[in-house]
């Protein structure tokens, strides 16, 4: 199966600004007034560290922030990766590479909203267990398969002349 490889470069872009949206517009949690990303709570005052965020009791809001920001570097080098690929295959070479980088920035993300799922409340203040997942929480999920899928899309992936 041969597939496009302008169709391919545009859906990699696409998903490089979902993980992007995911660290500068943050919104994880809300509630209220409130919002909770993962570096930060704010209100209609001002934005604050979220509390004993650097402490071993919030290992897996480090994990979660870790992972994401992984998953976006992935990402990226996946894309100059699949260009550098584009000059140097052969006809009919597969973009193996590519898709073993896009295969683990998928898991990344994966692997840090599944920890966000499991262990948001472990976290967060009292005040925050009420509250419902933010935009970015629903962004990180659709963007775990849209980045597994361009994973698998590239094993397929051949180059065309």
């Amino acid at each position: 199966m041969i597939l496009k490889t302008q169709y391919h470069e545009k859906g990699h872009s696409e998903f490089i600004f979902c993980l992007y949206i995911l660290h500068l517009f943050q919104v994880w949690w809300v509630w209220e007034d409130y919002t909770l990303d993962l570096w930060y709570h704010c209100n209609s005052t001002g934005c604050y560290d979220i509390p004993n965020s650097a402490t071993v009791d919030a290992a897996y809001l480090q994990t979660v922030q870790a992972t994401m920001i992984l998953a976006t570097i992935l990402c990226c080098v996946g894309f100059f990766v699949f260009i550098l690929q584009l000059f140097r295959l052969k006809q009919g070479e597969r973009f193996v590479f590519t898709a073993i980088i896009q295969l683990l920035s998928a898991f990344c993300v994966m692997t840090g909203a599944s920890i966000y799922t499991a262990e948001h409340l472990s976290f967060k203040e009292k005040h925050f267990e009420k509250g419902d997942y933010g935009y970015s929480f629903v962004v990180a999920w659709v963007a775990f398969p849209m980045t597994l899928l361009s994973g698998l899309m590239y094993l397929v992936l051949r180059k065309r002349k």
